[in-house]
């Protein structure tokens, strides 16, 4: 057992080392490492898109939500979940408390302005990817579902409603519906 609890940490450290551009920019990279590269976990890719709906409409960040989710899940136990929690938030807390330490050194460098412009097209990157990630048959598993994706997405972009209300209104449409 010692093994999950230090396979749990591992893998969610990497995570968060990379997890550059919030979780949704990561969600691919969660996915390949927690269902493809450990599916001794049983988390499958209908179970990870249930993790990824949690994790989006839960209070906090969608990665450390996603990272207590599947540390409980693997585990049992809410030191699993404590675990995989910490090891997602360590690597952010050290990189973070260092560019606190050094950011009036560093703000106007030129090195540090280029890295950063280079880093802004690829989080877009990322996050395109893992929205076209969740578009599979796990997900839209009927006309219906392609409905209240039709529905909730320009009610997004155009009309700007809160999320929480898109939310909220998805998860009636699912009750009734479904």
């Amino acid at each position: 057992m010692l093994s999950v609890y230090w396979s749990l940490f591992i893998t969610f450290f990497k995570i968060g080392i990379f997890a550059f551009g919030g979780g949704y920019a990561v969600i691919s990279l969660i996915q390949h490492d927690i269902v493809d590269m450990h599916p001794e976990w049983g988390v499958s890719l209908q179970e990870f898109a249930n993790i990824v709906a949690i994790s989006q409409s839960t209070p906090g960040p969608i990665g450390i939500n996603a990272a207590t989710y599947v540390g409980f899940s693997v585990t049992q136990t809410w030191i699993g979940a404590a675990i995989a929690t910490t090891a997602m938030v360590m690597p952010s807390f050290i990189i973070m408390t260092a560019i606190c330490i050094f950011l009036k050194k560093l703000s106007g460098n030129q090195w540090v302005q280029q890295a950063l412009a280079g880093l802004r097209p690829a989080t877009i990157g990322l996050i395109a990817s893992a929205a076209l990630m969740l578009c599979n048959k796990e997900i839209f598993i009927d006309y219906k579902s392609f409905v209240i994706f039709a529905l909730a997405l320009p009610l997004s972009l155009y009309k700007k409603i809160h999320p929480i209300w898109i939310i909220f209104a998805a998860g009636i449409a699912g009750l009734l519906i479904y």
